[in-house]
């Protein structure tokens, strides 16, 4: 292999990493799984024919992917500014901002109209009020203006259960906006944890988190009063019949388990506890697993 092919094999591979990188696969499978969680709801507690699951999660995850580069795209320039993301492959200037625009475009755009041929219209307009809540609402109107973008951008990242319920049954039942009313309060106290542990990151790049514009202490109660919430909220799979007595014990065991790790956070000197973010990722596995396994 010359010595010109093989420079260009790796900056080949370079690229394709940062593509990758951008697209922020963790992102995309923890909606894989929420949204798996709404198709297996909506189909009863069992899981459809494998067609079903594959379009919806590729259709999806190509969204989701789609959206993530643009947030990238956008908020290069703080992330050049933020210790955090510094390394990441748009604040490096390591791929061409058109391309990865008309890239992130074709991807969140052509995966909404191959949703809605090969899965359905409904699921195609859930996912479309994900993808612009998420990319315009969020990252391009209120993330540098408001602390309150980190609550309408919890909106947007709860819908991937509608999407999944939505494509099984082209409809949104009560099981589905339970799902979605559970992961609006639990990204919460989740992002709050994180927007603590970077608020300084934040304050350099002018970036209006709650951490940044009400202090530590007003976001430690914050964290404190949503996890209060998502007690009741949890439990109401169990009222509307979506499981059984097994998980409303759970649910209120990790409810209670989480509310302790917050008010400890509350009423301690620390001014970051990165086990509220560990315990908050732990509570949602354990709490959706409970919830499939007592499925009714």
């Amino acid at each position: 292999m010359s010595e010109h092919v093989l420079e260009q094999t790796q900056a080949d591979q370079s690229a394709l990493s940062a593509y990758i990188s951008i697209s922020k696969p963790g992102i995309v499978g923890l909606t894989l799984v929420a949204a798996l969680t709404g198709i297996y709801f909506g189909n009863h507690g069992i899981l459809p024919n494998w067609s079903v699951i594959f379009w919806t999660f590729l259709t999806l995850g190509l969204a989701t992917a789609g959206s993530c580069m643009l947030n990238n795209v956008y908020d290069r320039d703080i992330d050049r500014v933020m210790k955090r993301t510094s390394g990441r492959a748009m604040a490096l200037d390591i791929l061409p901002v058109k391309q990865v625009t008309a890239v992130a475009l074709i991807l969140s755009v052509g995966s909404l109209a191959l949703m809605a041929y090969v899965v359905n219209p409904l699921a195609a307009l859930v996912t479309a009020v994900g993808v612009v809540g998420y990319v315009v609402v969020y990252t391009m109107m209120t993330k540098r203006t408001t602390p309150w973008a980190n609550q309408l951008g919890g909106i947007a990242g709860a819908v991937p259960p509608m999407v999944g319920y939505a494509a099984v049954t082209g409809e949104l039942g009560a099981a589905a906006w339970i799902l979605f009313a559970i992961m609006v309060v639990w990204q919460q106290p989740h992002a709050l944890a994180l927007a603590l542990k970077y608020r300084e990151d934040y304050a350099r790049a002018n970036v209006p988190v709650i951490p940044v514009a009400c202090g530590v202490q007003a976001t430690k109660v914050r964290i404190a009063v949503y996890t209060t919430i998502l007690i009741p909220v949890a439990t109401l799979p169990y009222f509307f019949e979506m499981a059984g007595v097994y998980y409303l014990a759970a649910s209120i065991v990790l409810s209670a388990m989480f509310l302790f790790t917050a008010v400890r956070f509350l009423l301690s000197d620390r001014d970051c506890d990165m086990r509220v973010f560990a315990f908050s990722l732990v509570y949602f596995i354990l709490l959706f697993g409970a919830l499939v396994v007592d499925a009714i």
